[in-house]
């Protein structure tokens, strides 16, 4: 994507997330971006397809993102813990990514694809070396379990009930546990400092 069409997925990813519904006018898209009507017609094949495209677009930046955050992370538990809790604090960091993904996680389910990619291979992980004791059939329930959790935390600290430190710690320690994981050590892994998710390009030109 070159800059203006970077910008116009950012202007109406703030839109969705604010006011609902997958379409938008173009003059409000224009006004939103701070671009000219006759640019967002030029950058986008079809303005039809925004709503998808935004939802492919935000997935594929946030699974980016966590990857390149747990690349050097080598215990399931710490990774699948810090998937948890940085989706959680990019709600803080970015509300309207998170209002976004509270708004449509449920109905687009390209938007929590991600939990049954890399944390399901770490539960696999986890589970062949021994870290985490589940039945092999239970990863697809567990990892549905921790999106929807996760979806839940996120919707804690939009709605101010909870902080981001809080609500994203709670929630990485009880999948931990339901995993396996001693409450003690469960406690100690989603406790330990980490660094906001990368911003990557694909959100960064706006």
């Amino acid at each position: 994507m070159n800059t203006a069409t970077l910008r116009i997925h950012e202007a109406a990813m703030r839109i969705f997330a604010v006011e609902g519904g997958s379409s938008v006018a173009v003059s409000d898209l224009a006004r939103e971006a701070g671009l000219s009507r006759g640019t967002i017609y030029n950058n986008l094949d079809d303005p039809a397809q925004l709503f998808a495209s935004v939802c492919d677009t935000v997935a594929s930046e946030f699974r980016e993102s966590i990857m390149q955050a747990c690349v050097d992370m080598s215990d399931p538990a710490e990774k699948l813990s810090a998937s948890i809790r940085l989706c959680v604090r990019r709600v803080h960091d970015d509300p309207h990514w998170g209002r976004f993904i509270a708004r449509y996680a449920m109905m687009e389910p390209k938007l929590g694809s991600f939990w049954a990619e890399m944390p399901a291979e770490e539960l696999r992980r986890g589970l062949v070396s021994g870290r985490f004791n589940f039945h092999r059939d239970q990863v697809a329930s567990i990892t549905a379990t921790a999106g929807g959790a996760t979806f839940g935390a996120m919707s804690l600290v939009i709605d101010g009930r909870r902080t981001w430190r809080e609500a994203g710690s709670d929630t990485a320690e009880i999948i931990l546990r339901g995993v396996g994981i001693e409450r003690a050590e469960a406690r100690d892994i989603t406790q330990r400092e980490l660094e906001p998710l990368p911003r990557l390009a694909v959100f960064d030109a706006a």
